[in-house]
C-alpha cells in the first residue's frame, strides 16, 4: 500500500512539474461542396477579381466590366497633358528604335520587311486599350522571330513556296493569340511559371548567339547560307564560303556600323541620361548606310540591299489564315509554342517594370490583351508580337507614363509605312544584321548566370542545358530541354523531399536542424525528424524509408557508444501542408515497423488539413491521441518522464 502511494505521488509530482500541454485542435468538418469551391477559387481566382463588383448596381457593374476589359477607360479619366508630354517623347524614341529593328526581325523570320512594320502598327494599338502595363513596348522580338522561322521552314520552304509560308505564319500568329487569350480567360497563367527563370536565362542566351550567328549571312555578304541554326552548321557554312562568298564592301559597312551601335549602347548603359543615344543609333545607322549605298552605288559591287518595302497600311489577311486543310494542325502546333514563349517574355518584362514603378499588373488581363492583339494582328498581316525588353527599357527611361507611348509609336510607324518606306530601298542588309546583333547581345546575361551558379547548381544545369540545346541543336530542342529540366527539378523536389534531424538549442525550447545548428543537442532516447514537404503518393514511400534509415543510423551510433536506445520517434510536421491516402498508408507501415523495434511514433504540430485526414483515416486513434502534440517541445517534455519511468 505504501509503495502504491509512493508511485502515485511520484507520478503526480512528474505531472505537476510538466508545463501545460495544449492539445492539437481538430478542424471543424467542412461541407464537401464548399471545400471544392474554396479550392477552385484559391487556384484560379486567388486575386479575387470579382471583389470590385461586390454590392454594386447593375449600371456600375457594366462600367466596371468595360474598364476591366479595357483599362484605358479607367486610367484615361485622369489623363493629363503633363503625362502626354512624357508619353509623346517616349513614343517617338521607341519608334526610332523599332523601325530598323522591325525590318531586321522580319527578315530573321524569313518574311518581307513590311511585315515587321505592320506588326508594330496594329498590335500596339490594341494593347494600349487592353493592356495593364504602363511601360511595356509592343512589337516583333528577335527570339520569337527566330523561333517562328525555325518552326515554319521545317514545314514549308520560304524560298520555294513564299505564299503558303506567309499564310502559315499568319495561321501560327492566330493560334498564338488564341492560346494566350485562352490561358488568360481561364486564368491558367500559372502554367507559364513551369518554365523556370534559370531555364529562360539559358534559353535567351542561346537564342541570342544563334540569332547573331544567323546574321553573319548579311554581315559578310554570303549568298548561299545554311538553313540550319546550330553553331556547327553555321560556322561550316561561313568558313566554306570564306574564299569566294564574302563581300569586302559589305563587311566594311556591317562591321563599322556594328562598332558604332555597340559604342552607342555602351554610352547609354554607362550614363542613364544618355539612353537616347543608344535608342536613335539604329535609325541613324540605317539612314547613313542607305545614303552611303545610294551615293556610291555599292549595290553594283555585290552589296545586298533591301530593294523594296511595300508602301501603305496593313492589308487584310483574314482570308490567308488556314482554317482547314493539312496546314491547320501545323499552324496550331507552331502557334501554341510561339504564343507561350511570347507570353513568358512579355509577362516577365511587365512584372519587372511594374515592380520598379511600384504598381500591380494583372497577369491574366495581360494574357487576354496580348492574345487579342495577336488574333487581330493575324487578320491584319502581322506576325506574332509581344513585349520587347530593349524597347520597354527605352520606353521606361524616356519617361513614359501610360500605354499612350505605344499609340504614339504606332502612329509614327503608320507615317513610315505611308510616306518613308520607299526611301529604304537602298538600305544594305548588312546594317540590318548589325542592328539585330547589337539588339540581341543584351539577351546574354552573364551576371544572372553567375548568380544562378552561386545559388542553385541544379538551376545552373537547367540554364546550361537550355543554352547548349539552342546553340548546338535548334531553338525547339533548347526549349524542350529547358522545359524538361524544369519539370525534372519539380519531380525531384516532389519525389525526394528534404528531411532533417532536429536538436534542442541551448537554453531554449526551440528545436532546429543539427546540421544548420551544430550546437543543437539531441535528446537522449528520442529521435526528432522533420519532413519538409507535403506527403503524397509520389514521395510517401521515400519519406517512410528515409525516416527508418535515420533511425537505423542513430541506433547504430548509440550502440557503438553504449548509450540508451531510442524509445520515441517524433515527426515534426509543421512543413507538411497536406497528406493523401498513400501518405497515410506509409505512416501506418512506419508505425508497424516502429512497434517491432519497440519505438513509439509521436507526431508534432500537424496542420488542420493533415489532422483532419489523420482522424478520418483512423490513424490518430491507431497511434493514440495522446501521441499527437502541438509542438516538439511539448512532445519531448511529455516523453522524457515516460523514459525515466520505464
Amino acid at each position: 500500500m505504501d509503495i502504491s502511494k509512493k508511485e502515485s505521488s511520484s507520478s503526480q509530482s512528474h505531472s505537476e512539474s510538466l508545463p501545460y500541454v495544449h492539445k492539437v485542435g481538430l478542424p471543424p468538418k467542412q461541407n464537401l461542396f464548399k471545400e471544392i469551391t474554396a479550392a477552385v477559387k484559391e487556384t484560379l481566382f486567388a486575386d479575387d477579381p470579382l471583389r470590385p463588383f461586390k454590392d454594386q448596381t447593375g449600371s456600375r457593374k457594366f462600367i466596371l466590366g468595360i474598364q476591366t476589359l479595357f483599362p484605358i477607360f479607367e486610367w484615361g479619366r485622369h489623363y493629363s497633358f503633363e503625362k502626354f508630354k512624357g508619353d509623346f517623347v517616349a513614343g517617338l524614341t521607341i519608334a526610332s528604335l523599332c523601325i530598323p529593328q522591325d525590318i531586321g526581325y522580319a527578315q530573321l523570320a524569313n518574311l518581307k520587311p513590311q511585315y515587321g512594320l505592320y506588326s508594330s502598327f496594329v498590335p500596339p494599338l490594341v494593347y494600349a486599350f487592353m493592356g495593364s502595363s504602363r511601360d511595356i513596348a509592343i512589337g516583333p522580338v528577335a527570339v520569337v522571330s527566330l523561333l517562328l522561322a525555325t518552326l515554319l521552314q521545317d514545314e514549308i520552304d520560304p524560298s520555294k513556296d513564299p505564299v503558303n509560308y506567309l499564310r502559315l505564319a499568319f495561321t501560327a500568329t492566330f493560334f498564338a493569340g488564341i492560346t494566350q487569350v485562352t490561358l488568360g480567360f481561364f486564368r491558367l497563367g500559372f502554367l507559364i511559371d513551369f518554365l523556370s527563370h534559370a531555364a529562360i536565362v539559358g534559353f535567351m542566351a542561346g537564342a541570342a548567339i544563334t540569332i547573331a550567328l544567323q546574321q553573319l549571312k548579311g554581315l559578310l555578304g554570303i549568298t548561299h547560307f545554311t538553313k540550319k541554326t546550330d553553331i556547327v552548321s553555321v560556322m561550316r557554312s561561313v568558313l566554306t564560303t570564306a574564299h569566294h562568298g564574302w563581300n569586302w564592301q559589305t563587311i566594311v559597312i556591317g562591321l563599322s556600323f556594328l562598332v558604332f551601335l555597340l559604342v552607342a549602347k555602351h554610352i547609354g548603359k554607362k550614363n542613364k541620361k544618355l539612353f537616347w543615344v543608344a535608342a536613335i543609333a539604329p535609325l541613324i545607322s540605317m539612314i547613313l548606310s542607305t545614303l552611303l549605298v545610294y551615293v556610291t552605288h555599292a549595290e553594283k559591287h555585290g552589296v545586298k540591299i533591301v530593294r523594296e518595302i511595300k508602301r501603305g497600311v496593313n492589308p487584310s489577311s483574314l482570308n490567308e489564315i488556314f482554317f482547314s486543310g493539312e496546314h491547320l494542325g501545323k499552324g496550331f502546333r507552331i502557334g501554341v509554342v510561339a504564343g507561350m514563349i511570347a507570353l513568358t517574355e512579355a509577362i516577365a518584362i511587365g512584372r519587372t517594370f511594374a515592380a520598379m514603378k511600384d504598381y500591380q499588373i494583372d497577369g491574366n488581363k495581360e494574357m487576354v490583351a496580348l492574345g487579342t492583339m495577336n488574333v487581330v494582328g493575324s487578320m491584319t498581316s502581322c506576325y506574332v508580337a509581344t513585349g520587347s525588353f530593349s524597347r520597354s527599357a527605352v520606353n521606361f527611361m524616356a519617361g513614359c507614363n501610360t500605354a499612350v507611348s505605344n499609340i504614339v509609336m504606332s502612329l509614327v510607324v503608320l507615317l513610315t509605312l505611308e510616306l518613308i518606306t520607299p526611301l529604304f530601298k537602298y538600305t544594305p542588309n548588312a546594317i540590318l544584321s548589325s542592328i539585330v546583333i547589337s539588339a540581341v547581345i543584351g539577351l546574354i546575361d552573364i551576371e544572372a548566370v553567375i548568380l544562378i551558379w552561386k545559388i542553385d547548381k541544379f538551376d545552373f544545369v537547367a540554364c546550361m542545358g537550355a543554352f547548349f540545346g539552342v546553340v548546338f541543336s535548334s531553338v525547339e530542342i533548347g526549349l524542350l530541354i529547358a522545359v524538361s529540366i524544369s519539370f525534372a527539378k519539380i519531380l525531384l523536389q516532389v519525389t525526394r523531399p528534404r528531411t532533417a534531424i532536429l536538436g534542442k538549442l541551448p537554453r531554449t525550447t526551440v528545436y532546429r536542424n543539427i546540421q544548420q545548428y551544430p550546437e543543437a543537442s539531441k535528446v537522449q532516447g528520442i529521435l526528432i525528424v522533420r519532413v519538409d514537404s507535403a506527403i503524397y503518393f509520389s514521395n510517401s514511400n521515400y519519406i517512410k524509408e528515409r525516416i527508418l534509415r535515420w533511425l537505423t543510423d542513430e541506433e547504430e551510433r548509440l550502440k557503438e557508444n553504449n548509450l540508451p536506445r531510442i524509445q520515441f520517434l517524433i515527426v515534426e510536421m509543421s512543413p507538411v501542408t497536406d497528406i493523401d491516402t498513400s501518405g497515410i498508408h506509409a505512416f501506418k507501415e512506419l508505425h508497424r515497423s516502429l512497434q517491432k523495434r519497440n519505438v513509439q511514433l509521436v507526431l508534432a504540430n500537424p496542420g488542420p488539413v493533415v489532422m483532419d485526414k489523420l482522424h478520418a483515416s483512423g490513424f490518430a486513434e491507431m497511434i493514440g491521441e495522446n501521441n499527437i502534440f502541438l509542438t516538439v517541445a511539448d512532445a519531448v517534455h511529455t516523453c522524457a518522464p515516460k523514459m525515466v519511468e520505464v
